[in-house]
């Protein structure tokens, strides 16, 4: 009889182990850059080695275009699992504008990620095929929202679909992009949990108010 663990059992030790080594790159990238983060202290941070690291990823940017494709793809997950069924327009696009806040203040490490990847030029989002057509399915989903608005008459017939998405990620980044330059100068910390439900309001208002018709 054999000493070896069952098959499936490997697979869910191999899964869960790269899932924890996801976890702990993600917040390394995150605070430290592409170039600050170590492969040898993500390991050391993990319950594996250097060596399956390069296993199971192939290298450093291997695991970092990892990082970033399950960054990108949480909040496309999100956005696609948004349900306007039964609202009109406006509430359709106020709805998904929040949503994003929510998200973006949620989620710091992916904020960063971001602005990191920015710096990089995003010479590594482009080598994922992933990451290639990440952006479709909001803007179809916006798409869909403003020509209900157009066919209704309640939303201007200029307005396009990656311009609202660009309106609603600026306001929805800012807070966390620049929560401690905003703060020092400006003596107002953005993430500051008591005003959270005024700028998600501010951001649904705002858009709606650009959208509508006679603006």
């Amino acid at each position: 009889m054999s000493d070896q663990p069952p098959k499936n059992s490997r697979l869910r030790d191999a899964v869960r182990t790269q899932a924890e080594i996801l976890d702990v790159a993600t917040r390394e990238f995150a605070e430290r850059g592409y170039a600050g983060a170590r492969v040898d202290e993500i390991a050391a941070l993990t319950r594996t080695t250097k060596r399956m690291i390069y296993y199971y990823f192939g290298g450093k940017e291997q695991l970092y275009i990892k990082v970033l494709e399950r960054a990108y793809t949480g909040i496309r997950e999100a956005e696609q699992a948004v349900d306007v069924t039964g609202l009109d327009p406006a509430e359709a696009i106020r709805h998904l504008a929040q949503l994003t806040f929510d998200h973006h203040t949620e989620h710091a490490d992916f904020i960063r990620l971001v602005s990191i990847e920015n710096i990089h030029r995003a010479e590594h989002l482009a080598k994922s095929e992933t990451l290639a057509k990440a952006g479709t399915p909001v803007i179809d989903l916006i798409s869909g929202i403003l020509a209900r608005g157009r066919e209704q008459g309640v939303f201007r017939d200029d307005t396009d679909a990656v311009d609202v998405h660009m309106m609603i990620s600026s306001f929805a980044v800012f807070p966390v992009a620049n929560q401690h330059t905003f703060g020092t100068l400006f003596g107002r910390d953005p993430l500051d949990p008591a005003r959270r439900a005024h700028y998600r309001r501010m951001l649904g208002d705002m858009v709606v108010a650009y959208l509508r018709t006679g603006s």
